[in-house]
C-alpha cells in the first residue's frame, strides 16, 4: 500500500508555529479513516494512491483557506509494486535492523 508524506507550511501568517495547520490536517486524515503517523517535520499517511492524492489536495486547500493566503506543500510518495508496505512494517524493519546490529543506533546528544 502506498505511503504519502506531506508537510504544509503556511507563509506570511506572522506566527512561527503552524501546529494548528497540522491539527487540521490530522483531523482531515482521521475523518477519512486512514492510518497515519505524525513526525516532527511531516505526516505520513497510508492508503491507496487515489485516496492519498485526494486527502493531500484537501489538506492543501484547507490550509490555504484557513491558515494563510499562501502555503507551500511538499509531498513524497513511497509506492512499491513488488510487495505490500505499511507504516508499521517500515518502522519495524528499521527497529529489527537496529536490534540485529545491521544499522548503527542513532544517539541524540544530551543537552
Amino acid at each position: 500500500m502506498p505511503l504519502l508524506e506531506i508537510s504544509v507550511v503556511p507563509v506570511g501568517t506572522g506566527q512561527p508555529s503552524f501546529s494548528s495547520s497540522v491539527t487540521d490536517a490530522v483531523r482531515t486524515i482521521e475523518r477519512r479513516g486512514l492510518n497515519y503517523q505524525i513526525t516532527p517535520t511531516a505526516t505520513v499517511i497510508e492508503g491507496d494512491l487515489e485516496e492519498l492524492m485526494e486527502v493531500a489536495k484537501e489538506i492543501h486547500q484547507n490550509a490555504l483557506g484557513r491558515a494563510a493566503s499562501r502555503v507551500i506543500t511538499n509531498i513524497t510518495i513511497d509506492d512499491r509494486i513488488d510487495k505490500d508496505i505499511s507504516l508499521q512494517q517500515q518502522v519495524e524493519t528499521v527497529k529489527q535492523s537496529l536490534n540485529d546490529g545491521a544499522v548503527p543506533e542513532l544517539r541524540m546528544p544530551m543537552s
